[in-house]
């Protein structure tokens, strides 16, 4: 943290803003037009576009996670006509990569520009991690779209992540809700869990591991991989040693891939089921697994409609006439609120001068984005002190076709819980 310290006010001194600790807003307080603002004030020339800012994963094996909740973020624009107050609104979405060079690079990349009002996203918690800090430090609040990490938004969060806010659940009701399926649901006493090192990853297993125990079940280990390893063998080898009921998967990609094929190749393991998480919700994962796909469960919040918001029909049927296909992964609703919370705050706080000059204090956004309910497309948003804005509800896919064409939310993976 540090070095993310440092990072970040060295980022302060290439923007012009006052050194100070990370997540503070002191010696910041400026008065521009009608606003005064202890973080400073953003001034929207009339007619300019207000610049919102995105980050999410848009290449690699786990580009659907992200540019679905892209796509989430161009629909909600669309739904408010592309304007806010008179003024046209302008994404401006990095790439992050998934990870937190990726995320560094994207975050600084949108403190840079001095019109950012407000950053949506990203999905990827690894990507968050060292971003937030970044971000806060220029004064920009963020809203995650998919980024679940419990540490985001944890009561015992540092200062540095004070901006950051989510319209998406946090993993320690995730890793709870994972354990009480495994144990009470599916029967079974001893599980493995294997990790790609990713904050999101990681921390899941954690969590899951500590629920499964206090049920009474047996960890029998926490393994970790890489999410470049391409050979699995030694450590499913080494697994396949301790005989478990079952072994906890929630990684991205290409990790979850090789490790579900290999898995069907080690001795001893042939028959031992897995369980994936919510990164996996793509048809790229599909065709990275190939036929082992079969069978194969992820446990990802309940996004099925009757689940959702009242508005969520309505939402999917717009987001197939803009892109010409259903969505490609699940956090697209996520990230449609996400966006809808950003305009309500900005109109709640931005004012105007005579000369239809648009200001808008970073503070008094930042108060507003943690004031403002309303019901989403995902369901009721509403977010505590910490930052955590929505509502869990738990449920099991599974994947029955080998085919990425039959991929579809629901169908395939098809949900078989609750």
């Amino acid at each position: 943290m540090a070095k993310l310290a440092a990072y970040a006010v060295s980022l302060a001194a290439v923007l012009g803003l006052p050194i100070m600790p990370v997540g503070s807003g002191a010696a910041r307080a400026a008065t521009m037009g009608p606003v005064t603002d202890e973080l400073g004030v953003i001034k929207i020339p009339k007619g300019a576009p207000i610049q919102i800012g995105g980050y999410w994963v848009l290449s690699g094996p786990d580009t659907a996670l992200g540019l679905d909740e892209r796509r989430g973020v161009e629909v909600a624009i669309k739904d408010v006509g592309g304007k806010l107050l008179d003024h046209p609104i302008k994404l401006n979405a990095e790439d992050d990569l998934c990870n937190a060079e990726g995320g560094q690079t994207a975050a600084t990349k949108l403190a840079a520009n001095p019109q950012t009002v407000i950053v949506l996203g990203p999905g990827c918690s690894s990507a968050a991690t060292p971003a937030a800090p970044i971000l806060w430090q220029a004064g920009l609040t963020n809203i995650g779209t998919a980024s679940t990490a419990p540490s985001l938004t944890a009561a015992t969060r540092k200062p540095e992540y004070a901006g950051f806010a989510r319209t998406v659940y946090s993993d320690s009701e995730q890793g709870k809700a994972d354990a009480e399926y495994i144990y009470n649901t599916l029967g079974l006493r001893k599980v493995v869990t294997v990790h790609d090192g990713s904050p999101y990853s990681q921390q899941l297993t954690v969590v899951m591991a500590n629920n499964f125990e206090k049920l009474g079940g047996k960890v029998l280990s926490q393994e970790a991989v890489a999410p470049t390893d391409v050979d699995m063998h030694p450590v499913l080898t080494r697994i396949a040693t301790e005989k478990p009921d079952l072994i906890y998967t929630p990684d991205f990609v290409a990790a979850a891939a090789q490790l579900l094929r290999q898995g069907k190749e080690t001795a001893g393991l042939e028959k031992t089921p897995m369980l994936g998480g919510g990164s996996l919700m793509a048809a790229d994962f599909i065709e990275a697994a190939g036929p082992s796909v079969v069978g194969y469960k992820i446990a990802y919040p309940d996004i099925s409609p009757e689940s959702m918001g009242k508005g969520y029909p309505k939402f999917v049927e717009e987001y197939k006439k803009m892109f010409g296909e259903a969505p490609i992964s699940g956090y697209h609703a996520n990230a449609y609120d996400a966006a809808m919370l950003a305009f309500k705050a900005i109109e709640a706080v931005a004012k105007k001068d005579e000369a239809g000059n648009l200001y808008i204090g970073k503070k008094a956004l930042h108060d507003a984005v943690f004031a403002t309910k309303f019901e989403g497309v995902s369901g009721p948003i509403e977010c505590d002190a910490y930052g955590e804005c929505a509502k869990f509800k738990p449920a099991v896919f599974e994947f029955i076709s080998a085919d990425p064409k039959s991929f579809s939310v629901g169908t395939n993976p098809k949900k078989i819980y609750p």
